[in-house]
């Protein structure tokens, strides 16, 4: 395991230790209550809550006042996974190499599961025992909630199922994607900035945030055209069956991985006055890198 791997694990253990933590004070016996936990805890990555991690780095942002924000960050993407997957949206039975939530829980309770989480998110970051200024944390609930809506997440998915099939410009697919995956990641990064009292810089984080998003779902096109599902937990080729608008099947391999270049230079450029930036350059390559 390389060390960017085993930085993104630690981390993950202590964002999951928050959220055991924080679901353990509103224990429930109902099957809501089981289907949000199935999937939060599904076993990913947490790569959204180490690029919180990696971001807070750069201005020496302490654990105990980004792991509260990280978690509420998992509870936003895992929403967006569950009702991703719904049969009137993508319609996946699989997820991380178990039944989607809705396959095991049932299509009613994925949703009410999703808006839940959604819904958590809020509650966790106004939480009075998270202890940061008020005024902090209106910003980083606005900033949330806006990358979450339909300017966001939600519009990206809009997009994303509204357009299959359909012939689109290069430049839509790349809205579509920075809604979709690059708001939530612009958020990881950004909330660094608000943080640190960084205002003048917050655009700048943003936009390496939702650069990264784009890169980390084009490292997703092209697992889907060649990975396995032993490997991914869920079905592959999966994108041009669908009829999914990607930036790989719109410009072909060579010139999205000459994108792929493009973008990773500008991101560096971006952080090259910033001495503590170790950990965002080593999360970029590692997702454009990674098998899984």
């Amino acid at each position: 395991m390389s060390n960017i791997q085993e930085e993104i694990k630690l981390n993950a253990s202590k964002v999951d230790a928050y959220l055991n933590s924080y679901f353990k004070n509103q224990n429930s016996n109902s099957k809501l209550y089981e289907a949000m936990k199935y999937g939060l805890f599904s076993g990913g990555k947490m790569i959204r809550s180490y690029l919180v991690h990696a971001a807070c780095k750069v201005f020496d942002i302490k654990e105990k006042d980004y792991i509260p924000i990280a978690a509420a960050i998992e509870c936003v993407h895992s929403y967006s996974l569950i009702h991703d997957d719904l049969p009137s949206m993508d319609n996946d039975d699989f997820r991380r190499g178990k039944e989607s939530t809705h396959k095991a829980y049932g299509e009613f309770t994925a949703i009410l599961a999703g808006s839940s989480l959604l819904t958590m998110a809020f509650e966790m970051i106004s939480d009075h025992n998270f202890k940061i200024p008020d005024e902090k944390k209106t910003k980083i609930i606005h900033a949330l909630s806006f990358c979450s809506g339909h300017l966001g997440i939600a519009g990206g998915q809009f997009y994303d199922l509204s357009l299959e099939k359909e012939k689109v410009s290069q430049d839509l697919i790349i809205d579509m994607q920075n809604k979709k995956t690059g708001a939530l990641m612009g958020f990881c990064t950004e909330v660094a900035c608000i943080l640190a009292n960084k205002e003048n810089e917050r655009e700048t984080f943003k936009d390496i945030g939702v650069k990264l998003g784009l890169l980390f779902q084009i490292a997703d096109d092209f697992l889907d055209k060649y990975g396995k599902k032993e490997t991914l937990g869920k079905p592959s080729q999966q994108d041009e069956v669908k009829g999914k608008n990607t930036l790989l099947s719109y410009l072909g391999e060579d010139k999205t991985k000459e994108l792929i270049t493009k973008i990773k230079s500008e991101i560096e450029n971006s952080l090259k006055q910033y001495s503590n930036n170790n950990a965002l350059i080593d999360l970029m390559h590692y997702m454009t890198e990674r098998k899984s």
